[in-house]
């Protein structure tokens, strides 16, 4: 596991981050969110070592970092970290050798890694002669070339279109199988939402919200149900207890409690056909705005 435990930086007078503490587990893919300015890339400069905290730890699996543990970390960066002019199977496992993997090793795993980024047609290519999309991917795959026990990856899906992300979220998920703690910053909170196990949010350099994502989506505000009829729920409004959230016709949102929800459905039921009755969980938008205020 992957611990951040009370960071604190300042820039000159400015505190840029703020008794920031969360965790990435082993096995989960973790996303980390937040407005430009918020934090995200200063603290992940702090875990690989670029900045140093004026407090705090940064450990894994309960053990300080030093400088030399940070060799097993992969990271990706959000700007351009490639050679143009290098050929992408030579740039892979040129990076991978630096990292102290043998030479038959680093080929072999550069070979694998392209084939599964669905690269393998583009191994001789020129890194600049790529589209955008195909530049990320192979980005990652130099995140990933020396076997790391840790990723960090800013912006791993920005410029990637719905296959390509596929394709990218399969390799990463596959390192997390193999017990990797996998943390990724993200403005793409769709993304986030579909691919993550657990969320951090961060605004204004604190954290204002941690944890598996289904908890925090259920956490986010009272209880609310959809009710879906066939004909008109305009009674919904007179139900004691109730707060209408949007209606239209004979589909409605609203807020109950679990005891009070369960009396609309039975009045639906009497009065006709039910299309669809069921606990609304708060998208992770809703989530994200409801914390950072």
């Amino acid at each position: 596991m992957l611990t951040i435990d009370g960071v604190t930086k300042h820039f000159g007078d400015r505190r840029v981050l703020d008794d920031v503490g969360f965790a990435v587990g082993r096995g989960r893919l973790t996303g980390f969110v937040g407005g430009n300015g918020a934090g995200k890339t200063t603290t992940m400069r702090i875990l690989l070592g670029v900045l140093d905290a004026d407090a705090g730890t940064v450990s894994v699996d309960g053990t300080a970092l030093r400088p030399a543990d940070r060799k097993r970390f992969g990271y990706m960066p959000e700007e351009r970290g490639l050679y143009p002019k290098m050929r992408v199977a030579e740039q892979v496992t040129y990076l991978a050798r630096l990292h102290g993997v043998g030479k038959r090793e680093a080929a072999d795993r550069t070979a694998d890694l392209l084939e599964r980024l669905g690269l393998g047609e583009h191994a001789d290519d020129e890194v600049e002669k790529l589209s955008l999309g195909n530049q990320q991917r192979v980005q990652v795959a130099a995140a990933l070339a020396h076997d790391p026990e840790v990723l960090v990856l800013d912006e791993p899906f920005s410029g990637l279109d719905p296959m390509a992300v596929d394709v990218v979220l399969g390799v990463l998920r596959e390192a997390a199988a193999d017990g990797v703690p996998v943390l990724f910053s993200s403005h793409q909170l769709d993304v986030v939402e579909r691919l993550c196990d657990d969320v951090v949010v961060i605004a204004d350099g604190r954290i204002r919200a941690s944890g598996p994502q289904e908890d925090l989506r259920r956490q986010a505000g009272p209880p609310a149900w959809e009710l879906l009829v066939d004909g008109d729920v305009a009674w919904l409004r007179d139900e004691p207890g109730v707060t209408v959230r949007d209606f239209d016709g004979g589909y409605a949102v609203f807020e109950a409690s679990d005891a009070v929800a369960q009396s609309v459905l039975q009045r639906a039921v009497s009065s006709g056909t039910v299309g669809s009755f069921a606990p609304r969980v708060p998208r992770l938008s809703e989530v994200f705005r409801e914390v950072i205020r």
